[in-house]
């Protein structure tokens, strides 16, 4: 833990030391006894893209969670649903709902016009989110029913142009039953203000610094190009300049600058890192620029096809390969089916075998269960 003083080189850290340093950050080295919203919280947020993902997210690193404690905290308004990081779907503590959506306000809006600059011309949109605000507060639309509405006032565009545009410019969350484990239900939206009852604050370089900080602390060491990345904001090499003073650093394989929280924990490389089912879109490995700490370039391109990323397996602390739960028997027997990248050892296949057990118990509790690992021969 090398802290950098006067003119000496900051020290180098391996690419297996920022593996175990970014595992143990994100509650993978060991499961935690931490309530599913501190958990939230510490992570700044777990990708909800997919109804189900934050619910395999925190079971991978949770000891004893729930599912249903989380969908408790959905209904009862303690978390919610929006779009964030990289302007896409979190679920967050009501706190970090109110303090993190004004800090990524202009990062909403960038994505809009980047893709509806021609379509939005003309279209005043200070009026359209006031008219927007008035509609999802009356009760909540899915963007379908808010393009449909919003036509009435702006005949001449479409609806899609206008329901985005309305995506931009306010804080809108995403209402339950959408996103409460095992039910269904169209993703239907109101507002910040609507849903908590309480409105944002302002956006302020301290905010900023705080969220950054708390990045480093959950996803660090990183590089500034990581922390753009994962939050999707750009410029931030001016801010982390500012916060400099109090952060340490160090050197990666390839001799780039890494920040790092003072108190970040640096676990020993070598320490065994368990087996561990992550869903399709985890943090885990959309969160740097730079992804080799958790996946090797050769397996990168197999997680994902087109824009579906692949729910995947670590090995040794690791993306291994995919894997998916398959239901046979008219859903009598629940199938976890483990496709492996390069062929796992028999010690590793029992690690395998014993977490995709504990995946089954947890992901379908009423059927029988079977692991098929693909390629072990077994």
């Amino acid at each position: 833990m090398t802290k950098r003083t006067g003119t000496a080189a900051p020290a180098a850290l391996t690419t297996r030391a920022l593996n175990r340093a970014f595992l143990d950050r994100q509650l993978l080295l060991r499961r935690t006894r931490m309530s599913p919203a501190d958990a939230v919280e510490h992570l700044v947020g777990v990708h909800a893209q997919v109804p189900k993902v934050p619910y395999y997210a925190l079971h991978a690193r949770l000891a004893g969670f729930r599912p249903e404690e989380l969908s408790d905290l959905l209904a009862s308004r303690r978390t919610a649903r929006i779009a964030l990081h990289r302007s896409t779907l979190h679920l967050v503590t009501a706190r970090d709902c109110l303090a993190l959506r004004p800090l990524l306000q202009e990062l909403q809006e960038r994505r809009f016009r980047g893709s509806f600059r021609k379509r939005a011309e003309g279209v005043d949109l200070v009026r359209l989110a006031e008219v927007s605000r008035a509609l999802v507060e009356e009760r909540p639309l899915t963007f379908s029913e808010l393009g449909t509405a919003l036509a009435e006032h702006w005949p001449d565009r479409d609806r899609l142009t206008l329901s985005m545009a309305a995506r931009a410019l306010l804080p809108l969350v995403q209402v339950p039953p959408r996103g409460l484990w095992g039910q269904g239900g169209l993703a239907r939206h109101t507002t910040v203000e609507q849903w908590l009852g309480e409105a944002s604050g302002a956006p302020s370089a301290e905010a900023l610094e705080a969220m950054l900080e708390r990045y480093l602390a959950a996803f660090g060491p990183a590089s500034v190009r990581d922390m753009q990345i994962w939050c999707g904001l750009t410029r931030l090499r001016e801010v982390v300049d500012r916060m400099r003073p109090r952060l340490r650093t160090f050197r990666d394989d390839r001799g780039g600058e890494l920040y790092d929280v003072p108190d970040g924990p640096l676990p020993d490389p070598e320490t065994p890192a368990p087996v561990r089912f992550l869903p399709e879109f985890d943090n885990l490995f959309l969160s740097h620029h730079d992804r080799t700490r958790v996946v090797a370039d050769d397996f990168r391109d197999r997680t994902w096809k087109g824009n579906q990323a692949f729910p995947v397996f670590l090995v040794d602390g690791f993306i291994r390969g995919v894997w998916r739960i398959e239901q046979e028997r008219a859903g009598a027997v629940s199938v976890l089916v483990v496709e492996p990248f390069v062929r796992v050892s028999s010690a590793e296949h029992e690690g395998v075998e014993a977490e995709g057990a504990r995946l089954l118990a947890f992901a379908a509790p009423g059927a029988a269960h079977e692991v098929r690992v693909a390629g072990s021969g077994r």
